[in-house]
């Protein structure tokens, strides 16, 4: 299994328009980040976790050419805003619970109507549910977190898990994220928010599940530049940043 983060920052992304913080104005390429999402390569299949509004340039700057499906973890737009996009990759299968999927048809119906228009995307919608399924014999196991009061899912495939937008984690989640290899966890900055864990508690949180390796994600620039932030780290946890790929 490869795993290729192609985005690595929160809504805003990284730098943030109009800012002049040291985390925006950083020279090191680290700090460029773009939405979250990645994309699982396992054997001759490509999942691509989470599609936003950075996704044409993240399959340009990566060279993808096809995609076997889709996984959504919940509707907001910097998860689900680059659907539209799809459209040279033929018919696309999207894996997501029912109100996400509600919320894609409400909001792309001219891909939903009767009567198409030549060259819109075309999106085979799958609802699922938090039980396992399988895409071309691979096992996907939907893990049921809050973004804040919002139920969401993160994904674990195989001995790799990965939760974004987490804010609350119950012990039935824990349960199911026993044994990995490779975690892959939002941590948004260092000060607390809403909806979103710091990166202490994603410390905290990823020091429970006790994979092997853990890799934060969903940066906002307030977490500061990526050299400074690896230094506060325990030995097996690492910031992600754009384009790094990881085999498993």
């Amino acid at each position: 299994m490869k795993i290729f983060f192609l985005g690595t920052g929160t809504s805003t992304g990284v730098p943030q328009i109009a800012c002049k913080c040291s985390t925006c104005t950083s020279l090191d390429s680290k700090d460029k980040r773009l939405r979250a999402s990645i994309l699982v390569k396992i054997d001759n299949n490509q999942i691509l976790i989470d599609c936003g509004p950075d996704f044409r340039s993240q399959m340009l700057n990566n060279h993808v050419e096809f995609l076997s499906a889709v996984l959504i973890t919940h509707e907001h737009y910097d998860h689900i805003s680059g659907l539209d996009d799809l459209r040279p990759f033929g018919e696309v299968n999207i894996f997501a619970e029912d109100r996400v999927c509600s919320v894609i048809k409400l909001n792309m119906p001219y891909c939903f109507s009767e009567n198409l228009y030549p060259g819109v995307p075309t999106l085979k919608i799958n609802e699922i549910t938090d039980k396992s399924f399988e895409i071309n014999s691979i096992k996907i196991q939907p893990i049921r977190i809050l973004h804040a009061k919002l139920p969401i899912f993160g994904y674990r495939i195989a001995k790799m898990a990965y939760l974004t937008d987490v804010k609350t984690i119950d012990d039935h989640a824990y349960q199911l994220l026993k044994d990995l290899d490779l975690l892959i966890l939002n941590a948004l900055r260092m000060k607390e928010h809403i909806a979103h864990i710091t990166l202490n508690e994603a410390i905290e949180i990823a020091q429970k599940i006790n994979a092997k390796k853990t890799f934060f994600i969903h940066f906002s620039h307030d977490i500061g530049k990526h050299e400074d932030v690896q230094k506060l780290l325990p030995q097996n946890m690492f910031l992600s940043y754009d384009n790094l790929e990881i085999k498993i």
